[in-house]
């Protein structure tokens, strides 16, 4: 294997640095009241206040940091667009409500600063803008949204491939920037590129980041232009092929890999091209984030593609694993039949099963036995999505509290202080976790109730206790969150800080006395509202009023009617709203200062929440597998070396239909493994090929199967053909697709395969067709793979 040609040195970013917070004491001062004890004059006058329907689920107006400089690159930076090059860049615009993050600040244009160029994948999409705040999801819905979009696209990829000799061997690295994780990943692969295509598509990424000498115009590598054939919606970056160091990659490991999985190291250390694309990516990330991972903050693993199994993008298109092909909003898939998640996490974990089912058989059985113990013990199952349900986005929150912002703005201040409110919110539900694990018995079971015992929860939770308030918890609504950060750290710890709290107090208070006096003088039900957007504000519904002349007062300005209900504000109230807002920026800055200190000292301890997100998430997916068992009668699969199904039914069918779908039975051994479907059209032949796949697939991943009995032996690959129609975008007839996919499938199957083929030559003639048939089953037959044809 031949080391990529890539040079030794890269420009290093420079680590960043957080301020303490240090203010001289006072005296004079009376002790600082906690969120709970503040006085009844003030309570009162905060509880008249009302949050505008609508408007609590803000994150906070958003800001733009301007920059002088190049953050995370020398000083005498080259000229724009010398460190990458031509590039469709989207990861840096990337905002949904759940996560947004950090990126260089747009007026770095002005600056001799590695340059990001619009083109027109990304010219309708907002500028990048400073550090941005990020809401965890709680209370998460299976079924309150389609499958997909709660799977946005946050995966970033760096790919490259050996050259000389060494061509068809690729290394990947991938971040998801909603999970502190790094997957690497090198294998060998065939001019069809195969492996990767599938890869690619199982990650579904934001952006993909190649070397600019395999994206040469008109001398581009074959593995490029496959990739941009197959993904024309993905947006790609070229990055100087000197950025893809295995040199730096190895030190990235060695700098930013927790101890708990440094043995990753071992297994990569003559992996250069996975290294080379790890170096890559994190110069990348660290660049668009405008932020730098904290030593020993990442989780970095190696994952061969011998792990799990390949379904191609194709097959899980065919059949319906992800997305519907009639209507890609609803949930009529595979998904959504067995997604019954309560957090985010879990609905991760899912997604990614169903497209790489498990191989190993101790490891599924261990599965479907904790599902088994869910499904006989009631209180061990409502008492565990009792406590998982109410767990954040506990990856999302690891992902924001490992980066340190190059530069400390507003935002970015805000954020950590939000974070750490969740952060606290998180492991206060460890001890409730432990304790409904208590008395499981699966060995699984007892290993995630083994790792919730490590003795750094307590440890943080206790740091964290001593700077934020006990009664400081998670709440929803833009406004009540914004009085948790405003007094989450404790009186005394900051003189000045107290100081700011008891202004942003008596502001508030005075808002409140003002819309009431207003009230009084206009003889108007007048109340205080609250939006994200406009601060306080007045508002009035003229059920119970009569307005003279029908017009409010002229003071009143700004004002939208929405049916019989008035919204507006005066000048007054305006400049107590910036006055509010000035005393906030004060008392985050530094409440910030305290957090910064405060994290420094338990990122020594952070790693365990890798821990508990994976126990978060592996249980929320198995209590999910456990209640669609509850749904319907499906039975716990075995695994032999035949495949057998009795009275088995398509589970997608079933959730759709009115009555209960008619079961059929399969059965393919080694000495009968070839099966060829007849009947006439309308009788079920493709939904009963389709039906086979889905049972196989939901028995790999741990679940039941709809079925009466159902045995299973391991399939390694899963490829399908289904008819197709002619394909206008690739110019490609239905005879021309059908050949397309029949080749795939014959250069990639083997002996471990499962391939389902749906009337194969129907885009030809007769004669023509039977020869076509009869050469595939003929070598089909030669691998003694299980395969199954079906006879239109």
């Amino acid at each position: 294997m031949l080391r990529p040609d890539v040079s030794s040195t890269t420009p290093s970013a420079p680590a960043a640095s957080s301020s303490s917070s240090g203010g001289a004491p006072l005296q004079g001062l009376r002790p600082f009241l906690g969120p709970q004890e503040i006085p009844a004059s003030r309570r009162s006058a905060q509880a008249s206040i009302s949050s505008q329907p609508g408007s609590s689920g803000g994150a906070g107006d958003r800001s733009s940091s301007s920059s002088t400089g190049c953050p995370g690159f020398p000083e005498s930076c080259p000229a724009p667009g010398s460190y990458f090059g031509n590039k469709r860049s989207y990861a840096a615009n990337v905002v949904t409500s759940n996560f947004t993050f950090g990126t260089s600040s747009s007026s770095a244009r002005e600056t001799n600063c590695p340059q990001v160029l619009k083109t027109p994948l990304s010219a309708g999409n907002p500028q990048r803008s400073g550090y941005k705040s990020w809401t965890p999801q709680m209370g998460h819905s299976a079924t309150s949204s389609s499958s997909v979009s709660a799977h946005s696209p946050s995966v970033i990829v760096a790919v490259v491939e050996g050259r000389g000799l060494a061509r068809g061997e690729i290394g990947m690295a991938s971040i998801d920037l909603k999970c502190p994780q790094i997957i690497l990943s090198q294998f060998a692969d065939n001019t069809t590129y195969a492996k990767v295509i599938t890869k690619l598509k199982i990650l579904s990424p934001l952006e993909i980041i190649m070397s600019n000498t395999a994206c040469v115009v008109g001398n581009s590598t074959k593995l490029f232009t496959l990739i941009t054939e197959n993904f024309k919606n993905v947006n790609f970056t070229t990055i100087q092929r000197k950025y893809f160091n295995e040199t730096k990659g190895l030190e990235y490991i060695e700098q930013l890999c927790i101890a708990e999985f440094s043995t990753v190291l071992l297994e990569v250390q003559s992996k250069y091209y996975c290294l080379a694309a790890l170096a890559a990516l994190l110069k990348y990330v660290e660049f668009i984030q405008n932020s730098v991972y904290a030593p020993k903050s990442l989780k970095i693993c190696f994952q061969g593609s011998e792990q799990t199994a390949m379904i191609d993008s194709a097959s899980a298109q065919n059949l319906e694993l992800l997305i519907n092909n009639q209507d890609s909003r609803n949930n009529h898939t595979l998904f959504g039949v067995l997604n019954y998640t309560k957090t985010p996490g879990g609905s991760r974990r899912l997604r990614s099963n169903i497209l790489e089912p498990l191989v190993d058989t101790e490891t599924i059985n261990m599965r479907l036995d904790c599902v088994q113990e869910l499904l006989q013990d009631e209180g061990l199952f409502f008492g565990l999505k009792s406590v998982i349900s109410k767990f954040l986005d506990t990856e999302q929150l690891l992902s924001v509290l490992v980066q340190i912002p190059k530069q400390d703005t507003v935002n970015a201040a805000e954020s950590k202080i939000t974070n750490l409110i969740y952060l606290k919110h998180t492991l206060e539900l460890v001890a409730p976790l432990k304790t409904s694990l208590k008395n499981c018995n699966t060995p699984l079971l007892k290993a995630y109730y083994g790792s919730l015992e490590d003795t750094r929860f307590e440890i943080i939770l206790e740091k964290i206790k001593t700077v934020i308030n006990d009664d400081v918890r998670y709440m929803k609504g833009y406004l009540n969150m914004r009085t948790q950060k405003c007094y989450a750290v404790r009186s005394n710890i900051n003189e000045f800080l107290d100081i700011a709290r008891r202004t942003y107090t008596e502001i508030v208070d005075d808002i409140a006395g003002m819309i009431s006096q207003l009230a009084d003088k206009y003889n108007l039900p007048l109340r205080t509202s609250f939006s994200s957007a406009r601060g306080f504000f007045i508002q009035m519904t003229t059920d119970s009023a009569v307005l003279p002349s029908d017009q409010l007062p002229s003071e009143f300005i700004k004002i939208s009617k929405v049916k019989n209900s008035y919204s507006f504000t005066s000048t007054d109230l305006i400049k107590m709203n910036e006055r509010c807002q000035e005393s906030l920026r004060e008392i985050y800055h530094m409440t910030y200062m305290v957090v910064c200190k405060l994290l420094s000292e338990i990122y020594e301890h952070i790693h365990c929440l890798y821990k508990l997100s994976d126990t978060v998430s592996m249980l929320d997916m198995l209590l999910s597998f456990a209640h669609a068992c509850t749904l319907s009668d499906y039975v716990r699969p075995e695994f032999t070396d035949t495949l057998a199904i009795k009275q088995g039914w398509h589970p997608i069918l079933e959730k759709i239909s009115v009555e209960k779908p008619v079961a059929n039975n399969t059965y393919i051994t080694e000495g009968s493994n070839f099966l060829i479907i007849t009947g006439p059209n309308m009788s079920g032949k493709s939904t009963y090929l389709k039906q086979i796949a889905l049972c196989q697939i939901m028995a790999q991943i741990g679940s039941y199967v709809p079925a009466e009995y159902s045995s299973f032996r391991i399939a390694e690959q899963i490829f399908t053909r289904i008819s197709t129609d002619d394909d206008i975008e690739t110019n490609s007839s239905t005879f021309m697709k059908e050949m397309k996919e029949i080749a795939y499938i014959l250069h990639n199957a083997n002996h471990k395969s499962l391939i389902l083929i749906d009337e194969l030559g129907r885009g030809t003639n007769t004669e023509e067709g039977i020869g076509i048939c009869y050469a595939v089953c003929e070598y089909l037959l030669s691998l003694k793979t299980v395969s199954g044809r079906k006879n239109s």
